[in-house]
């Protein structure tokens, strides 16, 4: 005959696995969010990592000042996570929207989480040394530990997050938390009004979890369209990145994991700078064209006003904007429809292993336009190793253009984007143009001396005619060309794929214009 006392050991011992697998998932949420909202993944994951081994190393130390009733200071201490782990998306995204103190909050939300985690695990070892001898307690709780930590790790990019988004995650990892706290109060007896004290709370917090849950959509919204000044009409949570459009009486934009992509007001400053001194340069008739980024296909739609162009291959890694700006009429119109164009190929694929792998004939033309280097992810793309297999992918008298960011805002990043192009072998003409949604931003036209016309002048007649276009004609053309004495050229190192110089340089300087 069983009873809740032969459930006791394994019951106590699945909770260590969920405890393990939710702190590691409050973690990667912590991270996920950080690096979206403090850009430089790598550094915001390390001390996430950090602070959280840190706080359990804190939890581990108090809870030896836990003497009595350990049973219910687990489930009070469980009831404490479900709660601060559960609400730590939204809560955390709403701080960053509504009040700016995103790293006081994200870092204190780290420490209490880890330090709940630390003071669990002891008192669970204490609940179970009497039912197991302690080398195999040590054995089971350690090893179920790691495990659960694995589980998180590999739920959490494959399932987790493409499918729930960082807030459901965080919201249903505490709602388990909770569960496993009030499963607790069944084990052991306790006395009628601690039972009654424990499962009311564990009640009250699954009520508390279960109301954001179902508003926490219209709570994202609110806090998004209060953050991005406008009404937001699509969001989608991609395995890579938070898509959001808002549109408003004057314009559409696009962020991607809430940095400005493109405003539809002045769009066509940027992509007709992007796209038309890099076909001017070419010396032939281009007719095969790479485009590396630009999912939205608003440097497609600038690239069909050739006739002359046969193929265009789209390689951008995240299918959540190649299909909105493909099929969603927002993006069609915004686009003209250029993704459909029947001599466009979309590869959703990254560009850097496309590159590597791809056995396509030579491109007279390639248009790379990136998100800026604020991660070692995005910055692999603007190393001297993807720029040799750029290089490799062109033809003859192939020529490229390179979106560089702001010579203005980060006129040192810049340069080093230069310099890195030229240790590939590239002669370069930088160029800039003033975007009022953005300020003055930076372009890198490259090609291959001696080989791509014989000339390392940049172009000075556009090859279309000044009234297909909005803002760029010969005139304009040529001054593009030209810095002011404040963006003239500096030292730069070259960015290298083994060491990514270029991302703690872009934010360093970035962060200065933001304080």
């Amino acid at each position: 005959m069983w009873s809740s006392k032969n459930l006791a050991s394994p019951a106590l011992l699945i909770s260590v696995f969920v405890i393990s697998t939710s702190g590691l998932i409050y973690q990667l949420v912590c991270g996920t969010l950080a690096s979206y909202v403090l850009g430089d993944s790598v550094a915001q994951f390390s001390l996430v990592i950090g602070l959280y081994l840190f706080a359990m190393g804190i939890g581990s130390y108090l809870s030896k000042f836990v003497e009595e009733d350990l049973l219910s200071r687990f489930v009070q201490i469980e009831l404490g996570l479900a709660l601060v782990g559960g609400l730590s998306g939204p809560l955390l995204f709403r701080v960053y929207a509504a009040y700016g103190a995103f790293r006081v909050a994200l870092y204190l939300n780290v420490l209490l989480i880890g330090t709940l985690v630390g003071l669990e695990i002891p008192l669970l070892l204490r609940l179970l040394k009497f039912s197991l001898d302690l080398k195999d307690l040590v054995a089971r709780v350690l090893s179920l530990d790691y495990v659960g930590a694995l589980l998180a790790s590999i739920l959490f990019p494959t399932l987790l997050l493409p499918r729930l988004g960082v807030h459901q995650t965080s919201i249903s990892f505490g709602a388990l938390n909770a569960v496993v706290a009030v499963v607790a109060t069944f084990l052991f007896p306790l006395p009628r009004p601690v039972l009654f004290r424990l499962r009311a709370s564990g009640a009250f917090v699954l009520v508390i979890l279960a109301v954001v849950s179902l508003s926490v959509n219209t709570l994202v919204r609110s806090a998004e369209s209060l953050y991005f000044g406008a009404p937001i009409v699509y969001v989608n949570q991609s395995p890579y990145q938070r898509v959001v459009i808002t549109e408003s009486a004057k314009s559409t934009k696009l962020f991607l994991n809430g940095n400005l992509q493109f405003s539809s007001d002045d769009e066509y400053r940027y992509h007709e700078a992007l796209v038309h001194p890099v076909m001017a340069r070419y010396s032939g008739t281009p007719r095969r064209v790479l485009v590396l980024g630009g999912g939205d296909g608003l440097a497609v739609r600038e690239l069909l006003k050739y006739p002359s162009i046969e193929r265009i291959d789209l390689v951008d890694l995240d299918a959540a904007v190649t299909e909105f700006f493909g099929q969603h009429p927002l993006g069609k119109r915004l686009n003209g429809g250029s993704l459909a164009d029947a001599r466009v190929r979309v590869h959703n694929e990254d560009a850097f292993r496309w590159l590597e792998e791809t056995s396509e004939p030579a491109y007279d033309v390639a248009i790379v336009d990136f998100p800026d280097p604020s991660n070692y992810g995005v910055g692999k793309l603007y190393t001297d190793a993807f720029y040799q297999r750029l290089r490799r992918q062109l033809g003859l008298r192939g020529v490229a253009v390179i979106q560089a960011t702001s010579p203005g805002f980060a006129r040192k990043t810049f340069w080093s984007i230069v310099t890195t192009v030229e240790s590939a072998g590239f002669s370069a003409n930088p160029f800039h143009v003033y975007v009022p949604s953005f300020g003055d931003w930076g372009f890198i036209l490259i090609g291959t001396p001696g080989l791509d016309g014989g000339s390392l002048e940049p172009p000075r007649k556009l090859k279309l005619e000044a009234s297909e276009l909005r803002f760029l004609d010969d005139v304009v053309l040529r001054q593009l060309f030209e810095f002011p004495k404040d963006q003239t050229r500096v030292d730069g190192e070259i960015n290298r794929l083994n060491d990514q110089k270029l991302v703690p340089l872009y934010t360093s300087e970035w962060g200065e214009w933001s304080r």
